[in-house]
């Protein structure tokens, strides 16, 4: 037999490897930070903030700022020298190439996007319960967190363009309720109606100092300002082609 004669699908294939079908673009991943920072913190830990310092409840949102504008500027920097898929614990390990110290920061981030979770399914959750005015203990409440975030993997699970879609629609929703939020303390400022000394009081529990109290809020104000890590990977997760699953909470 020939070599002309081997059948054609013993020949080598040109073609190259499959492709992920490209569902995210800089437009959704926008959405997606701004969603991660609404949900997990905005939302859930202003109340708790206060709760730390009163009506200046302002300052540590900025002191917090301030701090992840310096955390998102060194990210910026890190991710466009190394274009990988891999956030923190690359970065660590191209610093000191110690491989149980990249273990370490990256167990430490894999606990923070739990810990993220788990905060955010508790306050949505006891927010659910309390808006609709029903008796519920901790065993309850825990019971319907841990619902929604089933509920969250259902839809993790089902692909990435639904997780997108689902939170793109999420995030108008929560950036809604800011703006309604918004409009009527505008409404109120213009009667008229607002006391700006409460915008400088101070009101900390009796067991701790204002430095204290500032701390910790900040540290809560902090917490509603993470999501470099994910905006990181899924960036450049195969050229925003991931297949990562991106609902955010």
């Amino acid at each position: 037999m020939s070599r002309t004669d081997l059948p054609s699908s013993s020949a080598p294939s040109t073609e190259g490897p499959p492709e992920l079908k490209r569902v995210m673009g800089p437009g959704l991943l926008l959405l997606f930070i701004i969603g991660d920072i609404l949900g997990t913190g905005i939302y859930a830990l202003t109340g708790q903030v206060a709760g730390e310092v009163g009506g200046a409840a302002w300052l540590p949102f900025v002191i917090a700022f301030a701090v992840a504008l310096v955390t998102a500027c060194s990210y910026l920097e890190l991710v466009t020298k190394y274009p990988q898929a891999a956030g923190a614990a690359l970065y660590v390990h191209k610093a000191f190439g110690k491989h149980f110290l990249t273990f370490l920061v990256c167990f430490t981030v894999m606990c923070s996007g739990i810990t993220s979770a788990s905060a955010a399914s508790r306050a949505f959750a006891a927010n659910l319960v309390t808006g609709f005015g029903i008796d519920a203990g901790n065993v309850l409440v825990l019971l319907i967190a841990l619902g929604f975030m089933c509920l969250v993997l259902l839809v993790n699970l089902r692909g990435v363009a639904e997780s997108l879609k689902i939170n793109v629609l999420l995030t108008a929703v929560e950036l809604s309720g800011l703006l309604l939020v918004v409009l009527i303390s505008g409404y109120f400022i213009a009667g008229g109606n607002a006391d700006f000394s409460r915008v400088v009081a101070f009101e900390t529990a009796s067991d701790k100092g204002v430095f204290l109290a500032v701390s910790t809020a900040t540290s809560l104000a902090f917490f509603a300002m993470v999501g470099f890590e994910d905006s990181v990977n899924m960036a450049e997760a195969e050229d925003f082609k991931s297949s990562e699953t991106v609902v955010t909470l």
